[in-house]
């Protein structure tokens, strides 16, 4: 079986550092973007398993990839959604965007490895 491909987008370099090793570590096939502009050029050519993306990008931000990947990709590949402010109108606007999951930061890697297996179940 093929690798999961996993896009992961956050404009943290130390975080996507440690969450791209620990998720390639588990098996993953990780590509990681450090802004919205280069999320876009990625899925203009690739079609991932699973998003990971933060909310607050330079360009473009999370919610706004969410919203693009639904409604102009017509996609349905899970998205979890990350970010640091974690307040009930950034997690209400994920969800309505199509977002499957929220995860506050600081982010626990072995939590986010859960949450991307029981997303990928689903599927």
């Amino acid at each position: 079986m093929d690798a999961i491909k996993l896009l992961l987008a956050d404009d943290d370099q130390l975080l996507a550092s440690l969450l791209d090793f620990r998720l390639k570590k588990a098996g993953y096939k990780v590509k990681v973007c450090t802004d919205g502009k280069s999320v876009k050029k990625y899925l203009e050519t690739e079609r991932p398993d699973i998003i990971v993306s933060d909310i607050m990008m330079p360009y473009f931000s999370g919610l706004e990839i969410t919203d693009y990947v639904r409604n102009e990709l017509k996609l349905s590949v899970p998205i979890i959604i990350l970010s640091s402010a974690g307040n009930e109108e950034n997690v209400l606007s994920a969800f309505k965007l199509g977002a499957n999951d929220f995860l506050a930061k600081p982010v626990s890697p072995a939590e986010l490895l859960l949450r991307l297996q029981k997303e990928l179940a689903r599927i």
